[in-house]
């Protein structure tokens, strides 16, 4: 399997290339050349099998330049019991025609485990496949999971350096504590004053600088990509799609081919682009929900053909869908456009020149077929959180009640009766203060909440047991503490690399 780059100014190259230097020297993304179908028959043969087995089936479609042994350790390492419990995906039934798909039971409760617990295997394999010397310093742009995620994955892996950048008021108090108090003398949190555009457009720019490359290279260090620019995150998030349908036909809640529904919380288009590239191999998708909240980007997008990143900027209780520049949209629309890479870097450029870019209606309506766009707002966020708990005693998270919410929606202006699956991103002890609000708004709605306070109270109103992960943090060390202006990230990079 071969790797291009969706601006197409670049060579091809193997997934341990692609993997390893995160993103194309043109400034695109790289995709496969071509996507590997999987049948129903593979489909029907993972049912009741390890969630292990069902990723070295789909990851060995894309990976085809590491060893079968090579993927195996893999994802016995990165799915082990011990980081994940018991099954790493599991459906939770809220009804008839409706699934929860449970993402968040990795190392930091939240679904960028499924594929940061793996991506340190898959980089320290292509390492030594691509012959590279270097240190790999790994730049992460996060709007809250990614960044603690990405630190514990790589937390003391020899011969790489990870720098996260997060906006310093756009995470939860909990997120914020997971990544400074991360143990590990390789990774570093830095705090930026604005919002993760920013800190995003940041670590692009670092990426696209040729002269810092070559400064990188004197000292014998390279870039990577923990974010899911990187094709190394995205493919093992395929994987789930496939996993969640085997596990719904073994319930029998559908017949094998039977086309179904995903809902997903949508900020940088990564998971729910996911979702998309199983369809494409094969998976009966009936339609993907893109659910947003009040920064609707990309519902706007969906339904107008117009991409316009020049809006208000909402902090809203949801952060990780905080976003208003959704990188991975750009590989959807090389694919939709049949690998028109001229096209797509001229929408890029105008999108970084202008604010905005346009399409075409017939490129509209083929996006339309797949997707359909929705978002969210603040009080109904809340009024979902609670409205779950009291039909079906299930808590959700801010992210996971926007899904639901928005398949709602779906199903009211559609009428479309499909089994439907919402996927869930995090645990609701990740936001114990928005959900223990929404859940008893009379009692707690006005109340200055600290949030370990909220977690006892939240685990005690509804009977679920804290992650030992979120319990132990009020005891950690807080080893991290710098802020930057968004224009300091190079110099925050060159002094972590002791290179000033």
């Amino acid at each position: 399997m071969l790797y291009i780059s969706t601006r197409g100014k670049t060579d091809m190259v193997s997934s341990a290339h692609a993997i390893s230097n995160g993103l194309a020297a043109d400034g695109g993304l790289f995709v496969p050349k071509e996507f590997p179908a999987i049948s129903l028959a593979e489909i029907d043969a993972m049912r009741g099998t390890p969630y292990s087995d069902r990723a070295l089936t789909v990851l060995a479609r894309f990976l085809t330049d590491y060893s079968e042994e090579e993927l195996k350790t893999c994802v016995e390492t990165a799915y082990s019991k011990e980081r994940f419990g018991d099954f790493p995906a599991p459906l939770h039934m809220l009804k008839k025609d409706l699934d929860v798909l449970e993402l968040w039971h990795g190392p930091t409760c939240a679904f960028k485990d499924m594929a940061l617990q793996i991506l340190p295997l898959f980089l320290t394999k292509a390492v030594v496949k691509t012959g590279e010397e270097k240190k790999l310093v790994i730049l992460v742009a996060t709007s809250g999971d990614t960044g603690k995620a990405a630190m514990a994955g790589f937390a003391d892996v020899p011969e790489t350096e990870v720098i996260v950048f997060y906006p310093q008021e756009g995470v939860s108090d909990i997120q914020k504590l997971q990544m400074v108090t991360q143990k590990g003398d390789n990774v570093h949190a830095v705090a930026v004053e604005g919002n993760f555009d920013d800190a995003q457009t940041g670590v692009k720019k670092l990426f696209g600088d040729k002269k810092l490359a070559e400064e990188l290279d004197e000292h014998a260090c390279a870039f990577s990509s923990a974010n899911s620019i990187n094709w190394g995150r995205l493919v093992p998030q395929i994987v789930y799609y496939f996993s969640a349908y085997a596990e719904a036909v073994n319930g029998g809640r559908i017949e094998n081919g039977e086309p179904i529904n995903f809902s997903v919380p949508t900020g940088n288009f990564g998971d729910i682009l996911a979702g998309f590239y199983a369809k494409l191999m094969g998976l009966p998708v009936n339609k993907f929900i893109c659910a947003s909240n009040s920064n609707n980007v990309l519902t706007d997008f969906i339904n107008t053909g117009v991409y316009n990143r020049k809006r208000p900027f909402h902090k809203t209780i949801s952060p990780s869908m905080d976003i208003l520049v959704s990188s991975n949209l750009e590989r959807l629309l090389f694919e939709e456009t049949g690998h028109n890479a001229a096209k797509v870097a001229g929408w890029m450029q105008e999108l970084a020149d202008k604010g905005e870019y346009s399409i075409d209606s017939e490129l509209q309506s083929r996006i339309l077929k797949d997707f359909f766009g929705t978002w969210v707002d603040e009080v109904e966020t809340r009024e979902t959180i609670g409205d779950v708990y009291n039909n079906y005693g299930y808590v959700m998270d801010p992210h996971s009640a926007v899904a639901y919410k928005a398949l709602e929606k779906y199903r009211l202006m559609t009428n479309d009766p499909t089994y439907s699956i919402v996927v869930s991103t995090a645990s609701p002890f990740k936001f114990n203060d928005v959900v223990l609000q929404s859940l008893n708004p009379d009692k707690y709605e006005q109340a200055d909440l600290n949030p370990f306070e909220a977690m006892k109270t939240l685990a005690e109103l509804t009977k679920l047991t804290i992650p030992a992960s979120m319990s132990e943090l009020p005891y950690l060390q807080v080893r991290q503490s710098q802020v930057i202006a968004k224009d300091q990230l190079e110099a925050e990079v060159k002094k972590t690399l002791g290179l000033e």
